[in-house]
Order: structure tokens, then C-alpha cells, then sequence
């Protein structure tokens, strides 16, 4: 299988492309000369991270017949100072609230996403530090 992206450049520092039927527009703020017409594309990469676990995790979750009141996925990249400013360590933190959630089930669940099917966990692992926390809330 292979992905294909087509990013069009519009105008000054702004691009567009079409996800899966959705238009995204990609820009530089205005800081960095862009006209801030859409999301930066290092703070993309972290989305695409949060929501390739979030999507593995919710899914064995329910294969389990355990579903939180709420889940969120908090994902921290910290850059390097120096120029290509890359992102050095990664921290993903799971959030979960919800009464009596079974943590070893949640643990579970969280290392089936890192270490058999999360695609962009398995790419960034052998280019960075990468992270992981699981939170209960209440």
C-alpha cells in the first residue's frame, strides 16, 4: 500500500491539500512571514501521533468492553534549538476518566497501540525519544 499526498501550493507560504475527501490548508504564522491561513506542519505531525493511538487505543478498549466517560490524548514535542529544528522527545499522555476503569486493562491497551499497531509511533520511535503516561481523572 502506498499514500499519496498532493500539497498545492496557494499563495506566499500557504499550501492546500484533500485528505480522504477533507481540505487541509497548511501556513507559516505571520511571525514566520505565513499569513496563518491553517496549522504548522511539525505541530501536524504531533495530531497525526494523538490520533493514530488515540484510534488504536479506544478500539482495543472496546474489543475489551471498557469505555471511559472521557479519553484524551496529550501529545508534548520538544524541539531542538538548533536548525532543522526537529523535535527530539516525544511524551504522549493518556488521559482517562471514568469510575472503577481497570488500569492494567488501560496499560494494556496502551502498549498494544506502541508496540504492535500505531504506524506513526512505530516511524518516530527510531528518530526520537518517545514517551508514554497514562492519567486517571476524576
Amino acid at each position: 500500500m502506498k499514500h499519496v499526498i498532493d500539497l498545492a501550493w496557494k499563495k506566499n507560504l500557504a499550501f492546500e491539500t484533500d485528505l480522504d475527501g477533507h481540505s487541509l490548508t497548511i501556513d507559516a504564522s505571520k511571525e514566520g512571514g505565513g499569513d496563518d491561513l491553517g496549522p504548522r506542519p511539525k505541530k501536524l505531525l504531533l495530531v497525526s501521533l494523538a490520533g493514530c493511538t488515540g484510534v488504536d487505543v479506544i478500539m482495543i478498549l472496546k474489543k475489551m468492553k471498557i469505555e471511559p466517560e472521557a479519553f484524551n490524548v496529550f501529545v508534548e514535542g520538544d524541539l531542538t534549538e538548533e536548525h532543522p529544528k526537529k523535535y527530539h522527545t516525544v511524551k504522549i499522555v493518556y488521559q482517562f476518566k471514568g469510575k472503577d476503569l481497570p488500569v492494567d486493562k488501560l496499560e494494556r491497551a496502551v502498549e498494544l497501540s506502541q508496540e504492535k499497531y500505531c504506524g506513526i509511533s512505530a516511524t518516530l520511535k527510531d528518530a526520537l525519544k518517545l514517551e508514554t503516561e497514562i492519567r486517571l481523572v476524576e
